[in-house]
């Protein structure tokens, strides 16, 4: 079968391996669609706190597939059950699985990094951490299940967003546009924040989209806060960007006894005056990864067709060429690139 393969730092190759066997208490997925996030661009770069994952690996942890084999010992799918993976897996058994909070699991594993993932033409998974995906849902749009079940946690479980809500979402990443457009989804007023480098293909994408946006280095910032909430602030922002300076404008553009949440993951150490935060009483929260739950309100919006995958979805990109979709992705020429294996 074949596979995309991560060998070093920036070096990925496809390799033909050999189909993985299916264990008695094993579903064999053969994979469809599968995505690139921005984790797997970290870990593509094998940047600090992603140095950890053992090389070479079969990268890939956003994808949709069909059943083609079950275990003797399976009983919840039969072949021909289109599905989804949760690629966290929770343990089960420590203090936060059993607290209700298996997202923060002490004995994480994540499909694709610590062990092989869905980057081939097929892989093998647990039936507990599978989801089926509805009939009526093509495949490829199933494929970003998991980053808009994240955006589904943010919105839906980590914050007080609704039809009165004026959103801000820093940062037009593939979290970014997934939260915007479930925040759109609830009814709220949104608007995205980015950057120079985002004015060629993200920002436009999010237009396309009908969401509001400004960037942030050639438009006053503030001009545009006080526009949409009559000099107030916004309700929530959600910062994405996974950058310090995110943290720092949110606090900034929320309005008193609004609500902060974050849900990239900063990569330095960030300076925030937490004095406003405090007169203001404005709450800060994170959110990070999601829950079972998480990823069927995101299969209930893919089946309702609330999110416009077909302008989100780039399936521009080949798997015979792999590097070329991860360095567009991380020059943000492209915002939700597929690798397809349907038709190998």
């Amino acid at each position: 079968m074949k596979t995309i393969v991560q060998t070093g730092a920036e070096s990925v190759t496809v390799q033909d391996q050999d189909r993985p066997t299916c264990g008695d208490h094993d579903v064999l997925v053969r994979v469809h669609t599968a995505g690139l996030c921005g984790s797997d661009a970290h870990a593509y770069r094998y940047e600090e706190g992603y140095e950890w994952i053992p090389l070479p690996r079969i990268m890939g942890h956003e994808y949709a597939g069909t059943v083609v084999e079950v275990g003797a010992a399976v009983d919840e799918f039969v072949p021909g059950d289109k599905v989804v993976e949760e690629p966290v897996h929770n343990c089960g058994s420590c203090f936060q699985c059993k607290n209700g909070q298996p997202n923060v699991c002490q004995n994480f594993h994540i499909t694709g990094m610590h062990g092989d993932g869905a980057y081939a033409e097929f892989t093998t998974v647990e039936p507990r951490n599978l989801h089926a995906v509805p009939d009526t849902i093509p495949l490829k749009h199933a494929s970003i299940t998991e980053p808009l079940s994240i955006a589904t946690r943010a919105v839906l479980t980590q914050s007080m967003t609704s039809v009165e809500s004026t959103v801000l979402v820093e940062g037009p990443g593939p979290i970014g546009v997934f939260v915007a457009s479930v925040a759109d989804a609830v009814g709220a007023r949104v608007v995205v924040s980015g950057i120079g480098q985002d004015r060629q293909y993200r920002l436009p994408l999010l237009e396309e989209l009908g969401i509001e946006t400004i960037n942030i280095e050639t438009n006053s910032h503030e001009q545009n806060r006080n526009q949409l909430t009559d000099g107030r602030g916004f309700d929530v922002v959600f910062d994405t960007t996974g950058h310090p300076s995110g943290i720092e404008q949110a606090v900034d553009h929320v309005r008193k006894g609004g609500e902060i949440i974050m849900v990239g993951l900063p990569n330095a150490t960030s300076e925030v005056f937490f004095t406003p935060m405090v007169r203001g009483e404005i709450a800060l929260k994170t959110s990070y990864g999601s829950t079972w739950t998480n990823f069927e309100q995101a299969l209930q919006l893919i089946e309702r067709d609330e999110i416009d995958f077909e302008t989100i979805i780039d399936d521009s990109y080949d798997i015979a060429d792999p590097d070329t979709a991860f360095r567009a992705f991380l020059n943000s020429e492209t915002c939700k690139p597929v690798f397809s294996f349907a038709d190998l």
